[in-house]
């Protein structure tokens, strides 16, 4: 008897467990983009531009921390083309992310269907085409993932937010672009530069007293910039998905493929005001200039522009060792940033990796330690996942600088999972370099001048709270040092973010392995995956 009377309690308990686990799964976001050739006009010179969905910019994508994010991409070019998504982890599967070192690229005329989920993650992102130089067409948009409304979020809430992207842009035609590197000759300078797809024009309409939210990205094929909002203060609020003390900036450094976001009050007179991004070490100096409405008003915005460093790159070091980690906030998780002392942990391995370019065969190349990749036609992740022989390498590429002639061949570098490691970009060029980390993000721990050796960590480095991102700048003749906790197996791309120095092959992959063959550490391939070279059904 008293087993029975307790079976309708068991039965109504299991039932409201499954109950509870079907309503605790992740929401979905589902998005069909169709990629296409349009006529744009960003320069006043009509030209072959690549649209989402008939977009240029393409469209935002707003989701939240852990949504399963499912983006089915229609390739309607004439050529193949894969879209990586500019910060978004891909936490244990490598097979969403989008390059030509992990995924088959989308033959014309069919489609694919990335399945994502943002897991623990919240910032401001962006996504753009990784194949060719489509990315000099356009293809590009903004990826924002905003906090769970459960979790605190360190800052007054703004009552709106504005996604903006500044980009570098040439008057030619993306393939005669790249048949300008095909044949072994220097990219050549940007004509312009946009905001939101406009030199001029593009209007963020707010109202007096109240706080916006500006989500930034430099969206640039080779050009830092600085972003500026005349007669108005930044407060800077989160890099690349942590969330920063908040220190107050009049200007703005971001560098090839960094992102940030910033509190903007609207305290000034009822009136418009420029904002403004201009290029960073170049000559000439680029501006393109957008407007900031109050509501109301009609009163236009007025000259001069707020000015801004060119050539200083000191000025920007400095700038970027002032960009702290909020140790007592929490990010996409309830526990605090500082409670993982990431200065404490010993690391493991140190790698320094020096750029360089060379002439291979008589043509222009650029490789990292001597290597210059070259992507096979099997991409590496299903090569190494599926014991495909004759594909690459492993540790092609050498922890350190070495003599000796550039080498073309895939560039693949070995680490255990869950390996602590110290990367030291060294930049003996006089162009100033940006390198992005996928599967990742990594903490920005120095800068300095000159050549890098051991005994700079105790001057140089922030051991305390430099905050974490997915893309360092390293200046002229210059270094910069990053710690990274590898603990996402997988292949991951680790690139140079000036992409016609990516295109020839400054770039290499980390592979992230360990031996045991479990979905608690990485996914098996998708079962829509894309079959190319040697990888077959």
């Amino acid at each position: 008897m008293k087993q029975a009377n307790f079976l309708p309690f068991f039965l109504g308990l299991l039932a409201w467990v499954c109950v509870s686990c079907v309503k605790a799964e992740d929401p979905y976001k589902y998005f069909n983009w169709e990629v296409t050739y349009g006529r744009i006009s960003p320069l006043g010179v009509s030209q072959r531009g690549i649209l989402i969905n008939g977009q240029f910019p393409g469209p935002i994508v707003n989701c939240e921390t852990n949504d399963n994010v499912i983006v089915n991409v229609v390739n309607k070019l004439d050529e193949p083309f894969l879209i990586t998504w500019n910060g978004i982890q891909q936490r244990k599967e490598s097979w969403q992310d989008g390059v030509l070192g992990t995924n088959c690229p989308i033959p014309p005329k069919t489609n694919w269907t990335y399945h994502m989920q943002v897991k623990d993650q919240i910032g401001s992102f962006f996504y753009f085409p990784s194949t060719a130089m489509h990315r000099a067409a356009g293809g590009f948009g903004a990826f924002n993932i905003l906090a769970r409304p459960v979790i605190f979020v360190p800052y007054l809430k703004p009552v709106a937010e504005f996604s903006v992207l500044v980009s570098d842009w040439w008057k030619s035609d993306h393939k005669a672009l790249q048949q300008i590197l095909d044949s072994g000759k220097s990219f050549p300078k940007p004509n312009g530069l946009l905001i939101n797809g406009r030199p001029g024009g593009t209007s963020f309409t707010g109202r007096k007293g109240q706080r916006y939210l500006f989500r930034v990205s430099n969206v640039a094929l080779t050009t830092s910039i600085n972003f500026r909002i005349q007669g108005h203060t930044l407060s800077l609020v989160e890099t690349e998905g942590s969330h920063t003390l908040h220190e107050s900036y009049e200007s703005f450094d971001l560098h090839v493929g960094q992102s940030a976001s910033f509190l903007v009050t609207l305290t000034a007179a009822s009136k418009d005001y420029f904002i403004v991004a201009s290029t960073r070490f170049t000559k000439p100096i680029l501006t393109a200039t957008g407007i900031l409405h109050y509501d109301g008003s009609s009163a236009k915005a007025s000259l001069p522009l707020p000015i801004a460093p060119t050539y200083q790159k000191h000025w920007s070091m400095k700038q970027a060792r002032t960009i702290r980690w909020n140790l007592t906030a929490n990010a996409a998780r309830p526990n605090p940033q500082g409670a993982f002392h990431f200065g404490t942990i010993p690391v493991v391995r140190t790698v320094v990796l020096a750029n360089s370019k060379a002439k291979i065969n008589g043509k222009l190349r650029y490789a990292v330690n001597k290597v210059s990749h070259i992507n096979p036609a099997t991409p590496l992740k299903p090569a190494d996942f599926y014991n495909i022989p004759g594909v690459f390498k492993l540790n092609s590429i050498k922890d350190r600088p070495s003599a000796g002639p550039t080498t073309l061949a895939p560039s693949v570098l070995g680490f255990a999972l869950h390996d602590f490691v110290e990367i030291v970009f060294q930049n003996n060029e006089n162009s100033i370099q940006s390198w992005h980390l996928d599967g990742h993000d990594f903490w920005a721990v120095g800068y300095g001048g000159g050549q890098w050796n051991s005994t700079l960590r105790t001057r140089f480095y922030n051991l305390n709270d430099a905050t974490t991102r997915h893309t360092i700048q390293v200046y002229p003749r210059s270094w910069s040092s990053i710690l990274v906790s590898l603990d996402n197996k997988g292949m991951w791309n680790l690139r140079s973010a000036n992409w016609p120095r990516q295109y020839l092959g400054q770039q290499l992959y980390a592979r992230v392995w360990n031996d045991e063959k479990s979905l608690f550490t990485e996914y098996d391939a998708p079962e829509n995956v894309l079959h190319c070279g040697k990888f077959r059904k």
